[in-house]
């Protein structure tokens, strides 16, 4: 017998409220964030790149190493193991942290380029939106924690 979408939204909601994931995920995100922040006003300061190309750049560091932390300490314990299916969510979970890095990089461009915010300012406060839908996102689809 199949679940109705309210059984379905309850068990993924309630698999969303893991306390110790929760902190294990934004304590892994605090790095990730110090990664991306580095490298952005690295890249800014540094070359001719300005906020837009410097975050894309910045990002794909930080999701780098955000994936291998959580690999083996957040979600440690769900998911296939072997190469492939760490391959396979490895890109998956650039997939879907592209959706966290679109509400990221809006919220950057937003503030930049409309209201002259500094763009670190506008980077943390793009990254702590973005928190939530990477959460969301690689807990339900990456990991599958709804599953257990």
């Amino acid at each position: 017998m199949s679940k109705s979408f309210t059984e379905i939204l309850r068990i993924r909601l309630s698999a969303l409220r893991s306390r110790a994931r929760f902190t294990q995920f934004a304590g892994v995100g605090l790095v990730g964030a110090t990664v991306d922040n580095v490298v952005l006003f690295a890249l800014v300061s540094l070359t001719a790149l300005g906020p837009v190309g410097g975050k894309v750049i910045a990002w794909i560091f930080a999701i780098s190493v955000i994936f291998a932390i959580n690999e083996r300490w957040t979600f440690s314990s769900h998911g296939k193991m072997g190469p492939r299916a760490l391959v396979r969510r490895l890109l998956k979970s650039y997939l879907v942290r592209f959706a966290g890095f679109l509400v990221t990089l809006s919220v950057l461009t937003i503030l930049v380029y409309w209201f002259t915010v500094w763009f670190m300012i506008a980077n943390v406060v793009g990254i702590g939106v973005g928190f939530f839908v990477n959460y969301t996102c690689e807990s339900l689809y990456t990991w599958k924690v709804h599953r257990d």
